[in-house]
């Protein structure tokens, strides 16, 4: 069964933060150490940028979530963005699901463009967002260290709403 996608909301800043730390123990999606409590993913669930939570089977499978790319006025509408699956819901498409549905709801609240970072060795990532139409457009080596370890990221952007049209990259002339 696919996953339902939903805006997040309050009540699922349990579930949410639960996931993360999946994510934070693993050491493969995160640079983040140290545990997140409800309290500390609340805020991602009132500062007004996408947050979007996946549903399989009656719970919270994963979830994906949009900030700001940058306070610099000429990257407004360029979102950073991350996502999450629980650990007994990878390898069902969630990860896919929730790029999709992420990148419409980001185009409909005006950005054109998504972008993350990804370690080198994520590859159940980096497939997802291939598979949802992001491309990968460089590495940052040494990106920052995690335990100590050196790691590298890949950059992975789509271009979602206006950007993404066919004709986008064309100047109109007055």
């Amino acid at each position: 069964m696919l996953a339902d996608i939903r805006v997040a909301t309050r009540s699922d800043a349990a579930r949410i933060a639960a996931i993360y730390n999946e994510a934070i123990e693993d050491r493969m999606a995160t640079f983040e150490t140290a545990p997140r409590a409800p309290g500390d993913v609340m805020g991602w669930l009132i500062d007004g940028f996408p947050v979007l939570v996946a549903m399989r089977a009656g719970a919270i499978a994963g979830f994906a979530r949009v900030s700001d790319y940058s306070d610099r006025c000429v990257y407004e509408g360029v979102g950073e963005h991350g996502v999450y699956v629980s650990r007994a819901g990878r390898g069902a498409g969630v990860g896919r699901a929730l790029l999709d549905a992420l990148a419409d709801e980001a185009a409909r609240r005006g950005y054109y463009k998504l972008t993350s970072r990804i370690f080198t060795e994520n590859a159940a990532s980096r497939a997802a967002h291939l598979a949802a139409g992001f491309a990968e457009v460089g590495i940052q080596r040494r990106h920052g260290r995690l335990e100590g370890e050196w790691k590298d990221c890949v950059l992975v952007e789509r271009l979602i709403g206006e950007a993404a049209k066919p004709d986008a990259d064309r100047r109109v002339e007055g």
